[in-house]
């Protein structure tokens, strides 16, 4: 995609560790927060006008599943997106190429320039191009609350169930990155991450529910 403002692509791709270093006011940050704003629209619009048979529960859960940390990470993957990053040379030696988090945003930050640059349109063809799948797939029933059926079967087997603390935040506040951490007797089954707590809450139990050796730690699985 050819930029009419390049400026615009590399504020997108412009972590804020690398602004700091170089002592430039630009970083991506508010085009994150634009395009976190212009991608939501995209997907309900999406799929108000293709699933009318959908209640607005179902559709609200489709398009957290749509445009949470996980699928946006899948998206900077397919494009190659850590090879751009502009990263400050800490953010560099840790591994900021590769963190999710920082991948996720900057997809973000990517539709918020293709909005400003080519208008809603390219955007539109932007975000549908890389996750019409995924709504596909998700909006013909692969929208699971972890949480909630881990929370059932547990119930059902033990007195106790199990419980969730957010154990780290991260990020500017406009946007923050949490890490949460699912228990059984105080006991750390799992961790998760999300830009949402309940999003981190789901991620932790989809572990716990996908892993023999954690389920058996709670009476639900014989370990082989």
């Amino acid at each position: 995609m050819v930029f009419n403002q390049e400026k615009l692509i590399y504020t997108a791709l412009t972590h804020p560790s690398y602004a700091q270093q170089k002592g430039i006011s630009d970083n991506n940050q508010r085009l994150e927060f634009l395009g976190d704003a212009v991608l939501n629209f995209i997907v309900a619009e999406y799929l108000y006008k293709n699933y009318p048979q959908k209640g607005e529960g179902e559709l609200t859960k489709i398009r957290a599943k749509v445009v949470c940390e996980k699928a946006l990470l899948n998206v900077a993957k397919t494009i190659n997106l850590g090879d751009y990053l502009l990263l400050g040379k800490g953010e560099e030696m840790s591994g900021g190429r590769k963190r999710k988090s920082i991948l996720a945003d900057t997809v973000e930050a990517v539709i918020g320039a293709v909005y400003l640059d080519q208008g809603y349109d390219s955007a539109r063809d932007f975000v549908l191009k890389h996750l019409k799948d995924i709504i596909t797939k998700t909006a013909s029933g692969d929208y699971y609350d972890y949480k909630s059926k881990l929370q059932e079967i547990v119930q059902a087997r033990n007195k106790e169930n199990v419980t969730y603390n957010i154990l780290k935040e991260s990020g500017p506040a406009h946007c923050k990155n949490f890490t949460a951490g699912v228990f059984y007797k105080e006991q750390l089954l799992a961790t998760g991450e999300g830009k949402s707590k309940k999003e981190a809450e789901q991620n932790a139990a989809e572990k716990v529910l996908k892993n023999r050796s954690l389920l058996a730690k709670i009476g639900l699985e014989k370990e082989h």
